[in-house]
């Protein structure tokens, strides 16, 4: 028998849930109108449509894409580089891992994988310090900079966001079964040969899904670029290009917003292209899992 919920009760959850978006989009909301404003229209009021144009807009982003403080295109092309090579690797390594803990039930498996839970609970900030100089000390170790440099960044979320993907994807392998890999050896497959030919294709979906969490996170971070690739460097994310670029035009709102609002565009039209997505390789790795 179902169970009719009152209408009251329907009508508060649909506030609750209107307050949320309206808290969490108002940040957005004000990045968007006020790249649309001159700065002196931001500074009387920057919650006010008055002012706002789509023609004014434009001119914002322009001035900033061609501003030779912001160097855009140079901040969008490592960003692109950094995220790519990152998810790639991600993707591939935390495949193995995930697929090797999964099959191996022995203790030291089991060890390795609440290790790579742990990880997941403690802050960056604890251990950001003692990072920076133990890949200082890498670097010179191994005669290859680790600091400002793209290896050592995507070396260093290789680090940080291997926790999550080998959790994701090893509840996702559980749901495979073993008979399969079991065929593939009978057939005179090599353990290489079984991963890159029957499992990694069947962990489409889920690696789709860890790929775009990773993404958004990686595109977006500013803390850990910050630290090891300075605010100065030659190599600059978007992030931390926007951040510089405010230390240059403090007063000039309208570009600043206009660069963040360059930074965050497309990591949204990602998110809403592959929303559909990510929620299926969620749904199918917690069934399986």
């Amino acid at each position: 028998m179902k169970i009719r919920e009152k209408p009251v009760w329907v009508i508060v959850r649909f506030l609750i849930a209107v307050s949320i978006a309206v808290y969490v989009l108002f940040p957005f909301f004000l990045v968007v109108i006020n790249s649309c404003k001159p700065a002196d229209k931001i500074t009387e009021d920057p919650v006010a449509f008055n002012g706002a144009a789509f023609d004014q807009m434009v001119n914002n982003l322009k001035e900033v894409i061609n501003n030779t403080h912001f160097r855009f295109w140079s901040a969008f092309g490592y960003s692109v580089i950094i995220t790519g090579v990152s998810l790639v690797l991600l993707a591939v390594f935390g495949a193995m891992a995930a697929w090797v803990i999964c099959r191996n039930h022995t203790k030291w498996s089991a060890v390795i994988y609440f290790t790579f839970i742990a990880s997941m609970i403690i802050p960056f900030q604890v251990v950001m310090l003692p990072l920076i100089s133990t890949f200082r000390d890498v670097g010179k170790f191994i005669g290859i900079p680790m600091l400002q440099s793209v290896p050592g960044i995507v070396f260093a979320y290789l680090g940080f966001g291997g926790a999550m993907t080998v959790f994701i994807l090893n509840g996702f392998i559980k749901g495979i079964p073993v008979s399969l890999e079991e065929a593939a050896a009978i057939d005179g497959c090599s353990p290489e040969q079984t991963f890159f030919m029957i499992i990694l294709p069947l962990l489409k979906p889920v690696i789709t899904t860890v790929t775009i969490l990773n993404g958004m996170w990686i595109w977006n971070d500013y803390l850990l670029p910050s630290m090891m690739l300075g605010q100065n460097g030659a190599v600059k994310t978007l992030p931390v290009a926007v951040q510089a670029f405010v230390g240059s035009y403090v007063k000039q709102w309208n570009l600043i917003l206009a660069g963040a609002l360059l930074a965050i565009i497309p990591i949204i039209i990602l998110f809403i292209f592959a929303q559909k997505q990510i929620m299926k390789g969620m749904i199918e790795g917690a069934v399986k899992g």
